[in-house]
């Protein structure tokens, strides 16, 4: 069975990561979607995201990577994917993940919704935190791929010229 697994992932941290790597032991195929999202301020634009995330992910098997700036439900349903992946760092991000795979039935009536805890050592792990963190400084390393730590410190040097 095909998945999605949509975000916006500004950027793709090591938790993404996670959850990508043991949804490949359950689905066939997963395409990483970055949605954009507009009340969500971003660090990389959906070019820039899409293209990290590909060397992030090369050379992993059954992994595609693409984008979106219409409804995620509409994406899968027109590629007839019938599964959504969703990661849960908190059993807080459970009501919001709910009432949103809620509203995609109403969209994709035969997509599931698959949620998967991250993993023990990753769950506080967020994008928002991680470019907060960098953005003042703190080492980040343990939290995103290596290729994304170069583009996040790129993207740093050129706002500070």
């Amino acid at each position: 069975m095909k998945a999605i697994y949509p975000g916006s992932f500004d950027p793709f941290t090591n938790g993404h990561l996670d959850i990508l790597e043991r949804s490949l032991k359950v689905f066939t195929e997963v395409t990483v979607l970055v949605a954009g999202t507009p009340r969500k301020s971003t660090y990389f634009n959906v070019e820039e995201r899409v293209t990290l995330i590909r060397e992030v992910v090369k050379g992993m098997k059954n992994v595609k990577v693409d984008s979106t700036s219409g409804l995620v439900m509409e994406y899968a349903r027109d590629r007839k994917i019938n599964a959504a992946i969703r990661g849960l760092r908190t059993p807080s991000d459970f009501e919001y993940e709910y009432m949103m795979s809620t509203m995609n039935k109403n969209i994709h009536p035969t997509c599931e919704t698959f949620f998967m805890m991250t993993s023990q050592g990753l769950y506080f792990v967020s994008s928002t935190m991680i470019k907060e963190l960098f953005q003042y400084g703190g080492d980040i390393s343990h939290y995103v791929p290596a290729s994304v730590l170069h583009k996040l410190t790129e993207k740093l040097s050129e706002k500070k010229k």
